[in-house]
């Protein structure tokens, strides 16, 4: 949602307001709490709108008074503030299971958990595991209010998932261990960086991981149709020692043991803020050679134990606070465009964005899941020995 992706990497280390899932397993059937007084039920219920509207989505979420989300470090994107957002407006708690865990945790996590309370009520995927979760059927379509304000290539048209916050990849360096810092993926291939380039995960579990093949691919001469450079570029760092198996987290950055971090610009950037307390100064740059820009997007699982708090939190996400919350995490929101436009956007938060020019173009859904069994078949094969 490993920083990574592992979704993720934890950045920081703060864990507070994380608490594990109840370990019950019974069933987790919605109860009287998720259906209004006429008998609508938040579980089918495919907008607010649908559900008798927000007030009263509010109240039967109220009821519920729990949300069980997944993979969502606090430091990640700012998640801090946006769980302690929704539960200081709504008084409801939210649990985050497995903070550090990848979109394949929060997918496996589902399929084995169905029909438990303990089930994830929401999910927070990288790109192309939103689309797998939507293949096996595991994902309620709903509409929040700000639907229409989506991009339509970053939505499902059935409103199974939409994306809600992105970035660029980027390279992150240490100035002070690295003499010189890279700014290219070309860069990387130099000898005075071995041993010194991560990845924020594994490609076949992390967004993050994923992206960052994606880039190389796209600095050497491959395409959205065509990843496989992509694993020829980490299997040429892998050769000449320059990549190193340890996943980037912020306590490796802090600790010096991956100066050089192939990462999400968001996630670099909140470096840069965090460590520079602490004597670290880390640089950031979207590298000119292989700009890949991708989001991840928000769901809420088709049997969520806690209907209408998930659609709460889906309604809290898309509202102007919680996009520009994302907004001062460095991310870019989906809905950016939306608020720029309706004057509720955070301009002092989008002027300190990582610079890029031009305009991002994403893989379409058949170029990812092509991508993905590429990297499936061949990372292990890339970065063994």
């Amino acid at each position: 949602m490993t920083v990574s992706l592992p979704r993720t990497a934890v950045l920081g280390g703060s864990l507070a307001v994380v608490a594990a899932l109840a370990l019950s397993a019974c069933g987790a059937a919605p109860d009287n709490a998720s259906t209004t007084a006429d008998g609508k039920s938040a579980a089918t219920a495919a907008s607010a709108t649908a559900f008798g509207g927000m007030d009263a989505l509010v109240k039967a979420a109220k009821k519920e008074g729990t949300l069980h989300a997944i993979a969502l470090p606090r430091d990640w994107a700012n998640y801090g503030a946006l769980i302690d957002g929704f539960q200081k407006k709504y008084g409801i708690k939210v649990e985050v299971e497995n903070p550090d865990g990848s979109s394949q945790d929060e997918i496996n996590a589902v399929t084995s958990r169905k029909g438990q309370d303990r089930a994830p009520d929401v999910l927070d995927l990288g790109s192309s595991f939103a689309l797998s979760a939507a293949q096996q059927d595991l994902l309620a379509p709903y509409k929040v209010t700000g639907y229409a304000g989506i991009p339509a290539a970053q939505k499902d048209p059935r409103a199974r998932w939409y994306n809600d916050y992105g970035g660029y990849i980027s390279i992150g360096c240490d100035a002070k261990r690295v003499k010189q810092c890279p700014t290219t993926f070309k860069d990387l291939l130099k000898p005075q960086y071995k041993g010194q380039v991560a990845l924020n995960g594994n490609p076949t579990k992390s967004g993050s991981a994923f992206g960052g093949v994606y880039a190389a691919a796209l600095a050497n001469g491959g395409s959205f149709d065509d990843i496989r450079p992509g694993l020829d570029f980490f299997a040429k760092l892998k050769k000449n020692g320059n990549y190193t198996p340890v996943e980037s987290t912020p306590a490796t950055v802090e600790k010096g043991e991956t100066p050089i971090s192939i990462d999400w610009d968001y996630l670099n950037a909140g470096y840069a803020d965090e460590f520079k307390s602490k004597g670290v100064d880390w640089k950031v740059t979207v590298p000119t050679d292989g700009k890949y820009a991708q989001y991840y997007s928000q769901a809420i699982t088709k049997d969520a134990p806690h209907p209408a708090a998930a659609r709460l939190w889906q309604e809290y996400l898309y509202s102007a606070e919680g996009q520009n919350l994302w907004l001062k995490g460095y991310a870019r929101p989906a809905l950016m465009a939306a608020l720029q436009k309706d004057g509720t956007l955070d301009a002092a938060a989008a002027a300190k964005l990582p610079k890029v020019s031009g305009t991002p173009a994403f893989p379409a859904e058949t170029q990812q899941s092509k991508a993905k069994t590429v990297i499936a078949q061949g990372w292990g094969r890339a970065v063994s020995g």
